[in-house]
């Protein structure tokens, strides 16, 4: 009996990307350069060295995540005072990656994350990260992540789909509101 079913099992099982498929080589290529940059520079400079930049690195990238963190709850403050949504990230995202970068231990992703604290490498990532993104949702079939703010299915109980519009309500219609909690 065919059901039309592929039984192959290479049919059967999806495809899988090239960030699931290259991510853990590109991990383990990128730990081992790091450990031999840390060993290079240990034989040059010294280990004590070494310890004082990786210390540092630690310090600097923890300071610059609690100012960033700070920054990005203040416009979110602000913006949630003046009614509105907050504007763009700001760069506080890739501030935080940066302050991140410099706290994993590595000499490699010192200076990538030195490099992200630069105001025009973050400009460039940001853009980069936007159409990357955009170009993302355009092509993601519908019914998918990229169309989820666009349009809602409803499947009914007895099969049917009924297609439909989000339509966004911004405010609580006074009925909806709930009282004021009190102690």
């Amino acid at each position: 009996m065919t059901t039309g079913v592929p039984t192959s099992p290479s049919a059967a099982r999806p495809r899988r990307s090239r960030l699931r498929r290259y991510l853990p080589l590109g991990l383990a290529v990128w730990l081992v350069l790091e450990i031999w940059l840390l060993t290079r520079v240990a034989g040059v400079a010294g280990g004590p060295t070494v310890f004082l930049l990786l210390v540092a690195g630690v310090v600097v990238g923890s300071v610059i995540i609690k100012r960033a963190g700070r920054r990005a709850f203040q416009n979110l403050n602000e913006a949630l005072q003046r009614g509105g949504s907050p504007a763009r990230g700001g760069g506080n995202g890739l501030l935080m990656l940066g302050g991140l970068l410099l706290m994993i231990p590595g000499l490699v992703s010192d200076v990538a994350g030195l490099l992200l604290l630069l105001p025009p490498v973050q400009k460039a990532v940001s853009r980069w990260t936007e159409r990357t993104l955009d170009r993302r949702f355009r092509r993601a079939a519908p019914g998918s992540l990229g169309d989820a703010f666009q349009q809602a299915r409803m499947h009914r109980p007895d099969g049917k789909v009924v297609q439909g519009e989000v339509i966004r309500q911004d405010t609580p219609e006074p009925s909806e509101q709930r009282p004021p909690l009190t102690r």
